[in-house]
């Protein structure tokens, strides 16, 4: 069966550090020993204790690690994801 997407208004922005758009970090040491994920572009946050660690927003498979020139995209049902740089525009129109 193919379908397509249903039209759904959402927030787009681009992540920036320092605007609690994330659900949580995670030790980046933790990321690369526990995770199946590949870890060369993801957000790094150096902490004043000198830990480094990994934003990520919660998703209903688990948690989604953000990347380098992501964004975070908030459904208007709440439903939070991230999208790549790369497929933002793809996916989304803006909305004048």
């Amino acid at each position: 069966m193919k379908c397509t997407r249903i039209a759904l208004e959402a927030e787009v922005e681009k992540y920036e550090v320092g605007k609690n758009m994330e659900d949580g970090f995670e030790l980046l040491s933790d990321v690369v020993t526990k995770g199946w994920i590949v870890t060369d572009s993801l957000v790094r946050i150096k902490r004043e204790n000198g830990s480094v660690v990994c934003p990520y927003i919660n998703t209903r498979r688990g948690r989604t690690f953000i990347g380098e020139g992501d964004y975070v995209v908030r459904d208007i049902d709440g439903t939070k994801h991230v999208c790549g740089e790369d497929k933002i525009f793809s996916r989304y129109q803006k909305v004048e």
